[in-house]
């Protein structure tokens, strides 16, 4: 890359931690799970438990297709990823998770995102985020909730230009 395009703002970039401020607040998109999602996951992860692989299972406890709390945190994180994290994020550093009610195959799930404390570390230009974090059904059920402590980027010394600033090497 020319150093001109090198220097233009990248979309989608996370958020330093001086950006953000204790007790801001993010939603994050909707996402239905599907059958897909279920299958995909499982097979992946070897969690080939008989609740997920076999709808007719009789020794289940839960009606449906329910599927893993840790596939519905890592859809969560992944919205999170793509956007508050993306490029800023160092390192996950702990989570502590609660699964409040079953998710199924075709719930659709979204967080809200809470951030409950920022503290910068003794080595410059990072801070630990710990954030709170919401996980609703369709019907604005509490499902999941977490907290989560990552390690997140700083500001970078020079100023990045505003996104909104015209180039002035266009035509």
């Amino acid at each position: 890359m020319t150093g001109s395009v090198a220097a233009l703002p990248v979309l989608g970039q996370g958020l330093f931690w001086q950006q953000l401020s204790q007790g801001a607040r993010f939603r994050t998109f909707r996402r239905l799970i599907t059958e897909a999602d279920l299958v995909a996951f499982i097979s992946c992860t070897g969690m080939l438990e008989s609740i997920f692989i076999d709808p007719e299972f009789e020794g289940r406890a839960i009606a449906g297709r329910p599927i893993p709390a840790a596939l519905t945190y890592t859809l969560i994180e992944g919205f999170q990823l793509q956007s508050i994290c993306q490029g800023t994020g160092l390192a996950l550093l702990e989570v502590s998770m609660k699964a409040h009610r079953p998710v199924q195959v075709c719930d659709t799930i979204s967080a809200i995102v809470t951030i409950e404390s920022i503290r910068p570390t003794s080595r410059g230009g990072r801070a630990v985020v710990t954030s709170f974090v919401e996980v609703y059904n369709q019907d604005e059920t509490l499902v999941l909730s977490y907290w989560v402590s990552r390690l997140i980027a700083g500001q970078p010394l020079l100023p990045s230009p505003s996104i909104w600033a015209a180039d002035e090497a266009s035509p």
